[in-house]
């Protein structure tokens, strides 16, 4: 993820379902606003110490990474103690009894987390992490993947994905093909803010020209 130390003015992040273990490369996104890391390999929670410096965050999903341990409540507290601004955390809205019974519950995160270092009490190991994520169901990863999709497909006013178009692949395809896909997919729509007019114009007129061949092979094989 280290292009979005490149990325100064994007909004929406959506990582789910892969392997980001650092949040760093986040620090310079001061415009972003959502950000989507469920089900990673984030071990620590001082990784949150890369994102306190994101005055616009509102929404953050970090839920089923190794660093929110067995205590919920703990996990939660902390997680809004360090980012009081947010308004929903892992899909639940953030009430104020919360943030101010973060103060009380919630540990205070001061610096990033070392090279290698995990929080005792506070993470499973990465094997069992990585082990539920190849565990995960690919419907339920297909879903999660659309409705992030279409989240960002609404930011640009563009059609949503139906389920059904967005599910047509070949059942010889594998969860990694899916994925693969969707993850090119929402890379493309969240590097298009960044373009100015040139620059959507010249990625309508690529897209004009791929999809006439498209159409021309399927008249062919037709």
């Amino acid at each position: 993820i280290s292009i979005c130390r490149d990325l100064p003015n994007i909004e929406v992040i959506t990582f789910s379902v892969n392997h980001i273990s650092d949040l760093e490369p986040l620090s310079r996104c001061q415009n972003l606003s959502e950000l989507y890391l469920r089900k990673n390999n984030i071990v620590s929670l001082n990784e949150l110490f890369h994102l306190k410096g994101l005055p616009r965050l509102r929404v953050l999903w970090l839920a089923e990474n190794p660093c929110c341990g067995q205590d919920p409540h703990r996990y939660r507290m902390t997680v809004l103690r360090n980012l009081p601004g947010l308004q929903k955390l892992d899909n639940q809205a953030v009430t104020e009894e919360e943030l101010s019974q973060a103060l009380v519950d919630g540990v205070e995160i001061t610096a990033p987390p070392a090279q290698g270092n995990v929080e005792n009490g506070w993470a499973e190991s990465l094997e069992s992490s990585t082990a539920g994520s190849t565990a995960e169901p690919g419907s339920q990863l297909l879903s999660s993947s659309l409705e992030e999709t279409n989240k960002i497909q609404e930011e640009f006013a563009m059609k949503v994905v139906p389920r059904d178009k967005y599910c047509s692949f070949s059942p010889r395809e594998t969860d990694c093909s899916r994925k693969k896909r969707n993850n090119v997919l929402n890379a493309i729509l969240l590097l298009m803010k960044e373009l100015d007019a040139e620059g959507l114009e010249i990625v309508q007129q690529t897209v004009a020209r791929r999809l006439q061949a498209f159409q021309k092979k399927e008249l062919q094989e037709e």
